[in-house]
């Protein structure tokens, strides 16, 4: 064995811990799974080359990580024993001491030692018991393995043999620990790019270019590719940051069929035969680290109706398995549940066609029968189990045949999935697609392009307040006085409701005291390494200057005669002073306890621990430390804005690549614009849709590209009341554009822009200048209403396309919406079936209504024409969103609109420091909730009605003064000198300013000036 051979201990022990616990658990119930053997046998002859491990190989790999070739491993619930040459036993040496004991046997030139060695293990096993432990398909050969089975042979008729493979496997191999799937996850990535990165591509280049190539020159391309490891570094699906391409081996082909002659058997291999544009199955495993995966996909080019829907139907026999796959579940039920499907299908010929084994366990071994997934295993499968999926027909006839090749096909599809408790399995290799619009490829001129369903329209009243609830006016006068009464309880009754389901969800969420001490997540003390070695030193500090090293963010100061490197985010500030003919630089450094406010984050490592606070240097050289003063600024100038930049980009994801569409036209959208623009110019482009994407190209060639994956929301706006027609996409992580990262990226085309025209009437520009006013509007209507259709088709084919990731098309309830200030400009904000959206002016509003905690209405109280809202998130470290000055006459449709989403809210009169009360919420989140939670919000509402009511209160009138009231009221419109002069002495009394006739006059030159006019104010005030 090399050197460099190290075996992980722990590893070790515990996995021999977990064999001998199942044997002893067995042995303790009916030895149903054992045999009631008491001692097992495992035997590794010379070293052999193979596509496979068997059992003997696979317990090697298990325990120790390696194969141990000319070793004999003997087993008994209390004791291993191993016979090996002397350089492999200094391995086994370092595994002694465990809670199982470990007894290692040296073998020597001395032929009477070594078998001595092997009748002490002879005696240990006639001691254990007369059953033994075997491994039927014993494949062990060489002259050690000679040696043993002869000296076991001489006292075989004394014990009775018993194959031990299916409790192997059962008890160690079958039920992965975090490690072997890790390692079967980085397979079956590395299998998957090998497929979908590399197979496709050259796969489709030969039939784009009718190229001769045969299955055995594009298996052997495959083949290669695995000593490229760059190949491996830039997979889309991400491998881990420690994979080593060096460790890959192949375990299963890769094989690739076509042409009519299929085999859909593992020892398949690629014949001499060219590839043929028809059916094509393509399948690879993969073996990392000793753990393997396989993957297998079939290839439709220009199928007919009948080959894609029994290609269909071979599809959903494979997702059936493979949901059915759960812990508990017997083996033989997923065969069960293959064969219904075809059973209950259009097809029920076809299962003659079905293969016989679905599968089986997969993981050091290429494929343990003891999991073999057929009609008749009674295993239970388990958590953590590992299986590969082979669904497959065979030799189908093809009763319209494209040539001659196609008259018979077969179609397989393999996957290597991961069993889980309680939900459905990880599949590991879903990397490589295999739905129809990913395998089938056409190439014919006929292809037609698929009509875009039509879907009903979505009920604007769903998920929102009903139409007549809402204030079609912002005039107060057009308002009804009175507030409905009825349904302001019935919205009391169901906000209390909310509350104490808050309360109760606070209370269960945080039942523990779980926060950050000070409200804030505490701070791990910074440590930064200049150099690794002294070699890296610049050659300057051998002077003892001082050395400014920007390459490496360092100061170097001479300290005692030694240079003493000072990174630079450890210095805080130089500055540089003189004093008579000589120079003073002082350097101060950062160290905990400086500041008494935010800025002092530097926290205390360690308590005991001395930190300078500043050097000072001292020169003649007046010069020299005016340079330095100024490289030690620049230096911490450029560290601190590359810290920021760092910052502000962290949460940036760098997206997988986007899979293009290969076998048709992208669907696209044409003549749009993007926001954020790149570059910051406003360039028209046009939006493709993508297998698992979006691509903006504009006419320069720049691309954005927007996965799936991350989008969050998709929304479309009709241009209904905007000049804009918007599709936009809210992501769950920024992606950069430009310089610039991104969370919303919007498509939008302006609805008055003449320049386009979706009719092809192309002599209406011409003629635009001649046409009369009222053809004018109508055919701005008509436009506008076809760009509402075009845009909103593009969105539904958005969604049809990324069907599998759970989202839809969202859109804006105009009616609903209210004006308010969520940033610098007050802009109309729209709610939607899942958010609340502001999408026309940047910068854009998304808040995602499921993510709200709470909402709070502050300055709500009578004689003010606004109020805010403010939303805080269910995750209280997010800080809240503030949306401001929205009109009051928008105060009661907010309020219907929060209750009917079933948000719970609450009022107050004044503006809150929601820095300090999130600060207060997160320091102890389950003392906040044992204190009342949001109650204290509640409190303050309620103290305010209690003083509008005592004010209220103070003004009681009689029945003659009421009466006297509705009569003045009906001529009040004309302010008639006495009510004035009445008025005005009154208000006289209070203060010496302009009587009433003045105030009103202003008031009517005002409305005159800012083109308002009063219809009716006659309105009786209104009282809350």
């Amino acid at each position: 064995m090399a050197d460099e051979v190290k075996i992980d201990s722990q590893t070790f022990q515990t996995r021999l811990s977990t064999l001998t616990q199942a044997w002893k658990t067995d042995r303790r119930s009916n030895d149903a799974l054992f045999g009631g053997v008491g001692s097992i046998v495992v035997l590794m002859g010379k070293n052999e080359e193979a596509a496979s491990y068997h059992k003997n190989n696979a317990m090697h790999y298990w325990l120790l990580g390696y194969e141990f070739p000319a070793t004999l491993m003997v087993f008994t619930p209390d004791a291993l024993w191993v016979v090996t040459t002397t350089k492999k036993a200094k391995h086994l040496e370092p595994l002694k001491g465990g809670k199982i004991p470990l007894e290692v046997l040296s073998r020597s030139k001395d032929p009477e030692q070594n078998a001595k060695q092997f009748e002490r293990c002879l005696e240990l096993i006639k001691s254990s018991g007369k059953k033994v432990g075997i491994l039927a398909k014993d494949t062990a050969a060489g002259p050690f393995a000679e040696e043993w089975k002869k000296a076991y042979g001489d006292m075989a008729k004394e014990f009775e043999e018993v194959d031990i493979t299916p409790a192997l496997s059962v008890a160690a191999l079958a039920v992965k620990d975090e490690t072997e799937l890790r390692n079967m996850r980085d397979s079956a990535r590395a299998s998957t790019g090998l497929m979908t990165e590399f197979f496709v591509e050259e796969m489709s280049e030969v039939l784009d270019e009718e190229k001769k190539v045969t299955h055995k020159q594009l298996s052997d391309k495959i083949d290669q590719k695995l000593d490229d490891p760059k190949f491996f570094q830039n997979l889309k699906s991400k491998l881990a940051a420690d994979f080593d391409s060096q460790q890959l081996d192949w375990i299963y082909g890769p094989v690739v069929q076509s042409g009519g002659t299929y085999d859909l058997k593992l020892t398949a291999q690629s014949d001499e035969n060219n590839l043929h544009a028809g059916t094509i199955i393509a399948g690879l495993g993969l073996r990392y680290k000793s753990y393997s995966s396989m993957v297998a996909r079939t290839y439709l080019v220009d199928p007919n109706e009948a080959q894609e829907s029994n290609y269909k139907l071979l599809l959903s026999v494979h997702e059936a398995i493979i949901k059915e796959a759960r812990e508990g579940v017997a083996i033989k039920d997923l065969y069960s549940k293959a064969i219904s499907v075809i059973k209950s299908s259009k097809r029920p010929e076809l299962e003659k066609h079905f293969v016989k084994t679905v599968g089986g366990g997969i993981g050091l071994e290429t494929k343990d029968i003891v999991l073999a997934i057929n009609a008749k295993n009674t295993r239970v499968l388990k958590d953590g189990m590992t299986l590969y999926i082979f669904t497959g027909f065979t030799d189908i006839e093809n009763r319209q045949p494209q040539d001659k090749k196609s008259k018979t096909y077969s179609l397989l599809v393999t996957d290597t999935i991961r069993i889980r408790r309680d939900q459905d399995p990880a599949v590991f290799t879903n990397g490589a697609a295999s739905d129809t619009g990913s395998v089938c490829f056409f190439f014919k001129d006929e292809e037609e392009e698929a009509q875009p369903k039509k879907q009903s329209k979505k009920d604007p009243k769903v998920g929102a307040v009903a139409a007549s609830n809402i204030t079609k006016t912002k005039l107060r006068a057009e308002r009804p006085g009175q507030v409905d009464e009825g349904a302001e309880a019935r919205r009391r009754e169901h906000q209390k409701e909310l509350a104490q389901r808050k309360q109760q969800e606070g209370l269960t969420t945080y039942s523990e005291a779980v926060g950050d001490e000070n409200g804030v997540a505490q701070k791990k003390f910074k440590k930064f390494e200049s150099y690794k070695r002294d070699n890296q030193f610049p050659s300057k500090v051998k002077d003892l200057a001082i050395v400014v090293d920007e390459k490496a963010s360092t100061i170097v100061l001479p300290i005692m005669g030694r240079p003493v490197p000072f990174h630079i985010q450890t210095v805080k500030n130089a500055s540089k002073t003189d004093e008579g003919e000589f120079a003073f630089l002082r350097i101060n450094f950062l160290s905990p306890g400086q500041g008494v406010g935010r800025k002092d984050d530097q926290p205390f490592e360690d308590p005991t621990a001395h930190f300078v606070r500043s050097l000072t240097f001292r020169s003649r050289d007046v010069e020299r430390m005016d340079s330095i003063a100024d490289q030690i600024t620049n230096l911490r100038k450029n560290a601190v804005r590359r810290e920021q930049e760092k910052k502000e980009l962290e949460d940036v994801v760098e997206q997988d690549k986007l899979t293009e569409v290969r076998n048709r036209k992208p669907q696209r959208l044409e003549n749009v614009f993007v926001r954020p623009a790149m570059d910051g110019k406003r360039i028209t482009g046009e939006v493709e849709i993508h297998q698992n994407g979006l691509r903006y190209i504009d006419h320069r060639g720049s691309k954005i590209d927007v996965l799936f994956s991350n989008v969050k929301h998709l929304f479309f706006q009709p241009c209904t009341h905007e000049l804009i027609v918007i599709i936009h996409v809210h992501l769950k992580n920024p992606i950069m554009i430009g310089k610039k990262k991104a969370k919303d990226v919007q498509f939008y085309r302006e609805a008055t822009d003449m320049q386009f025209d979706e009719t092809g009437n192309r002599k209406r520009k011409h003629r635009y200048g001649d046409e009369e006013e009222f053809e004018q509007e109508q055919e701005e209507r008509r436009r506008r209403a076809q760009l509402d259709k075009v845009f909103k088709r593009f969105a539904e084919e958005v969604q049809q396309a990324a069907r599998d990731e759970g989202w839809g098309v969202d859109i804006p309830f105009r009616e609903l919406g209210f004006n308010g200030v969520p940033n610098r400009s007050n802009v109309f904000m729209q709610p939607t079936a899942d958010c609340l959206v502001q999408l026309t002016e940047p910068p854009f509003t998304v808040l995602t209504l499921d993510e709200i905690e709470v909402a709070h209405l502050e300055r709500v109280q009578f004689g003010l024409k606004n109020f805010d809202m403010v939303f805080v998130f269910k995750d209280f470290h997010r800080p809240p969103v503030h949306i401001n000055t929205i009109p009051v006459e928008s105060l009661e449709p907010v309020k219907e609109w929060l209750d009917s989403i079933n948000i719970a809210y609450s009022e107050g009169p004044l503006n809150l420091n929601w820095s300090t009360i999130m600060k207060t919420i997160t320091a102890d989140p389950h003392q906040f909730f044992a204190d009342g939670g949001w109650s204290f919000l509640a409190a303050e509402s309620d103290e305010e009605d209690a003083a509008e009511e005592e004010e209220e209160s103070a003004f009681e009138m009689s029945d003659s003064e009421l009466a006297v009231s509705d009569e003045s009221s009906e001529d009040e419109s004309d302010f008639d000198d006495d009510a004035s002069a009445d008025e005005g002495s009154a208000a006289s009394d209070e203060s010496a300013g302009e009587d009433w006739d003045e105030l009103e006059k202003k008031a009517k030159k005002k409305d005159r000036e800012t083109g308002l006019e009063e219809e009716d104010s006659g309105g009786r005030k209104r009282k809350r």
